[in-house]
């Protein structure tokens, strides 16, 4: 079995974990403003309502949670880059079905989570690619 060390010791793994690292803090700060506008805009009924605030909660802790995983990964943990995959892809399936399913969610918001979206496509690809796979694979 890889130890930790040995993992990252690739320039192309580091390369590539720094990458989803940056899609992911991309996320979570976008999460993080979008939570800040929601409080700024509570008063107006139409634009914010108590979809949007559910939703714009759940999304920063999730955004932090996968922050937290792609830091961890990056410095070479197993567990940590298994959750950050499994919980990405449970994310970008998320915001299509709120993109495309008619509902409480006003289209900003639609157009927040395309972004949000894009972002975590970018993290998921990264972090399923082989290299990063076998990196991670247990030997």
């Amino acid at each position: 079995m890889k130890t930790a060390e040995e993992r990252l010791s690739n320039p192309r793994t580091r390369t590539a974990l720094r990458g989803v690292k940056i899609l992911v803090a991309g996320y979570l700060t976008i999460s993080v403003l979008t939570l800040v506008a929601v409080v700024f805009l509570r008063g107006n009924p139409a634009v914010v309502n108590d979809a949007v605030w559910i939703r714009g909660t759940i999304v920063v802790a999730s955004a932090a949670l996968m922050f937290s995983f792609a830091v961890r990964a990056a410095r070479g943990s197993r567990g940590a880059y298994r959750r950050l995959r499994i919980v990405a892809a449970i994310m970008v399936v998320a915001i299509a079905v709120i993109i495309a399913v008619p509902g409480p969610f006003p289209l900003w918001m639609k157009i927040e989570q395309g972004g949000c979206g894009l972002l975590l496509l970018g993290a998921l690809a990264a972090a399923n690619r082989g290299h990063l796979r076998s990196a991670f694979a247990a030997k």
